[in-house]
């Protein structure tokens, strides 16, 4: 009931999932990443645990074909899961199975994997493809809204739309980007905006979050307070 991409951006170490179906709030239970390790959706009847048992196999060693296979063994319900991964080294696998619902299917190229089900037909994940693999000179999560946006003019979910999400990590435990649209009548549309004001956002207050290499960030009062005023706000910490 839904594609997504699965990637790998070798010069920024960033691993991205985006995704968008009919069906409400598909960030809260497809897409996985794990900085250092990799990046999974798991969709048609999907199944939660698959996401974090893939990432645990990768994380061990495994390549993404042993981890899905590993991951899958015990859920009785594969025949109706649908499920890719990719890791650091760019490998990607992926398992659709015998019970989900045509059009179903997948596609790799370098660095990316893109996956659906109950789509439109199979050109939807191939200009899914082709558009991650034409918008190099794009930043990362940009080149996953534009070929999420290719998927979609080819017919998307078969059913309509609903929601959408994005979930990059580069190199902290947590994610740089994690946005969601849960209920919307152009969830992508609705994904590009809020991203734009992310950038923005990020941009401004990158310098100064916790990170394992500067675990305090940025705590200096001045500085968070010029920053403020050259925003407009009259804001200061208590003294």
């Amino acid at each position: 009931m839904t594609w997504s991409i699965v990637a790998f951006d070798p010069p920024t170490g960033a691993f991205g999932v985006a995704v968008a179906t009919r069906a409400l709030a598909v960030g809260a239970s497809c897409p996985f990443v794990r900085s250092g390790v990799g990046a999974v959706a798991t969709q048609s009847m999907t199944n939660r645990a698959l996401g974090p048992a893939v990432l645990d196999a990768l994380a061990s060693g495994c390549t993404p074909s042993e981890a899905i296979s590993k991951a899958l063994e015990p859920d009785g319900g594969r025949s109706i899961r649908q499920l890719h991964a990719i890791d650091k080294f760019g490998r990607t696998a992926s398992w659709t199975g015998e019970n989900c619902v045509e059009w179903c299917g997948s596609l790799s190229a370098t660095n990316i994997s893109v996956a659906g089900n109950m789509l439109a037909g199979a050109d939807v994940i191939a200009r899914t493809c082709a558009a991650y693999a034409e918008t190099s000179h794009l930043t990362f999560q940009d080149r996953l809204l534009s070929a999420m946006d290719e998927g979609e003019a080819a017919g998307g979910d078969r059913r309509g739309r609903q929601s959408a999400a994005m979930l990059i990590t580069t190199t902290e435990d947590f994610p740089d980007l994690d946005l969601r649209v849960d209920d919307h009548a152009t969830p992508l549309g609705e994904l590009r905006r809020l991203t734009t004001l992310w950038q923005s956002h990020w941009l401004a207050r990158k310098s100064w979050m916790p990170t394992k290499t500067a675990p305090s960030g940025t705590a200096n009062l001045d500085v968070i307070e010029a920053a403020w005023q050259a925003q407009g706000l009259d804001i200061k910490f208590r003294r």
